[in-house]
């Protein structure tokens, strides 16, 4: 594993990159949270590491990075972004943020059917929903992309990509942060579930999945 990238967003040095954890200077609830990240049991399909956060879009950042891995084969990635804005944010309606990517590759007849964007998108709530987890001020877009190749590049198939990029603000707890433990592990359910995997745990066996695909395209 890397070492964690959890800093102030204008590049002010939150960090003691050696040992990838928070300085004492940033904000208490910033630090739990981002200790609730670390600290989360997933699923063992999931492979995830610390990431460079965005530059400026808060005071405090802290990014993972994940891929869904099966048999040594990419089934979906994504990104997951904690933003922590201390004086609060009128768009967010909170103090933290939580920003996503996630993208795998679809079999064209599966980026065929019409209603994907919407069960989609509703993947990313219920997942939420399934753990009790509030997405307040939720917005997002699901994007779905078809590539076909041609000369020097004509031998491979045609190839189909769904993305969800989206944010919403956790509500926070008693101690001033969001349960980002909880958070995290639901965005690997919806990770999980793009990818094709069966649900695991109590109360996932009604979920339907996308069956199993090739791995994201390496850009």
């Amino acid at each position: 594993m890397a070492a964690a990238q959890g800093q102030r967003s204008d590049g002010a040095g939150e960090m003691e990159s050696s040992e990838g954890k928070v300085a004492d200077s940033a904000p208490l609830p910033f630090r739990a949270a981002v200790d609730a990240l670390r600290g989360a049991r997933l699923r063992p399909e999931i492979e995830i590491d610390p990431t460079r956060p965005p530059q400026r879009l808060a005071p405090y950042a802290y990014a993972l990075e994940a891929a869904v891995v099966d048999d040594d084969e990419d089934l979906a990635d994504g990104r997951l972004v904690l933003l922590h804005d201390p004086a609060g944010h009128d768009a967010w309606q909170g103090t933290f943020r939580l920003v996503t990517l996630v993208r795998a590759e679809l079999e064209p007849e599966m980026a065929a059917d019409p209603l994907l964007p919407e069960v989609c998108w509703s993947w990313l709530t219920g997942a939420l929903h399934a753990r009790g987890l509030s997405a307040g001020e939720a917005s997002g877009t699901v994007t779905r992309a078809g590539s076909h190749y041609f000369g020097g590049l004509a031998e491979r198939p045609p190839a189909s990509q769904i993305e969800i990029r989206a944010s919403w603000t956790p509500r926070e707890c008693a101690n001033g942060a969001p349960d980002t433990a909880a958070h995290l592990a639901a965005w690997c359910d919806l990770l999980c579930q793009i990818a094709g995997l069966p649900p695991v745990g109590p109360g996932d066996g009604s979920v339907v999945s996308l069956p199993q695909r090739r791995g994201p395209s390496t850009p």
